[in-house]
């Protein structure tokens, strides 16, 4: 049961995440003309696509790789080189996001980093840049020491969270914001909630029941990789998958079968 509802949660969470990016580029391709990359209005429709896809979704779907099943098997090594790749793809594309705003701002001489949605945005920006860096450091570089690594783990763990709930508030704020600058006109005001602005509404709660269900799988403490030695109650893979590989068992030698009859032992 706990597999099924784990998988069912999963494969709802990317088929919301897929209807995130598409209904963004919906809206901005709809209602603001396209994409063009001259320092145009069109440059700037880059800026939310990117942020959804990049700071959004690319990001949940890296902080969620430890939670498949699969990743508990064997060495953690390529898991944690997947897990930092796709973190480096979505901080690139959160960059270029940035680019194309600052961009459109240097060419019509608009203020930069002066509203509340802005702020947000470059700190979490900026956090995501340490917390890649630091994870680099920390967690691939062979030659860290392992008491080092298991004191920065929950650090790294706690602000991929807040990481992860800034982009949401960010991304939220900025269809906001969109919305109050393209309907401010006396025809089409936001308050009569025109069609834009309906879809666009529509779409910021959909990203925040997206950042929900990302919260709520990265919390269940039974769909976390299980620790060395110890198996979490209620895990979610049952007779027939893959028994789980700690790189402690495989130093000393031991069994996949092994070390999970020794697991067991310690939650009986």
């Amino acid at each position: 049961m706990a597999v099924g509802w784990f998988y069912l949660s999963f494969y709802s969470l990317w088929f919301l995440g897929l209807m995130c990016i598409i209904l963004t580029i919906y809206w901005v391709q709809l209602w603001h003309g396209g994409f063009a990359w001259d320092g145009t209005l069109l440059m700037f429709n880059y800026h939310p696509v990117f942020m959804v896809v990049g700071s959004v979704v690319l990001y949940s779907a890296a902080s969620l790789l430890y939670r498949l099943p699969q990743s508990w098997v064997g060495p953690k090594l390529p898991w944690k080189i997947g897990h930092a790749m796709l973190h480096l793809l979505a901080f690139i594309l959160t960059v270029l996001g940035l680019v194309a705003v600052f961009q459109l701002h240097r060419r019509s001489r608009i203020t930069n980093l002066y509203s509340l949605h802005s702020w947000l945005g470059i700190v979490t920006v900026f956090l995501f840049a340490c917390q890649w860096f630091l994870g680099f450091v920390v967690f691939l570089l062979p030659w860290m020491s392992v008491w080092l690594r298991s004191l920065l783990k929950p650090i790294h763990v706690f602000f991929g969270v807040v990481i992860l709930s800034l982009s949401i508030a960010s991304v939220i704020s900025g269809i906001n914001e969109k919305l109050f600058f393209s309907l401010n006109n006396a025809t089409q005001p936001y308050s009569n909630l025109p069609s834009e602005a309906i879809f666009a509404n529509s779409l910021g709660m959909l990203v925040v029941v997206f950042g929900l269900l990302v919260l709520y799988i990265l919390l269940v403490s039974s769909w976390k990789r299980p620790e060395p030695g110890i198996l979490t109650e209620g895990q979610v893979w049952r007779p027939g998958f893959p028994l789980p590989v700690w790189d402690g068992a495989e130093s000393r030698g031991d069994s996949p079968r092994k070390a999970l009859g020794l697991a067991r032992k310690t939650t009986q």
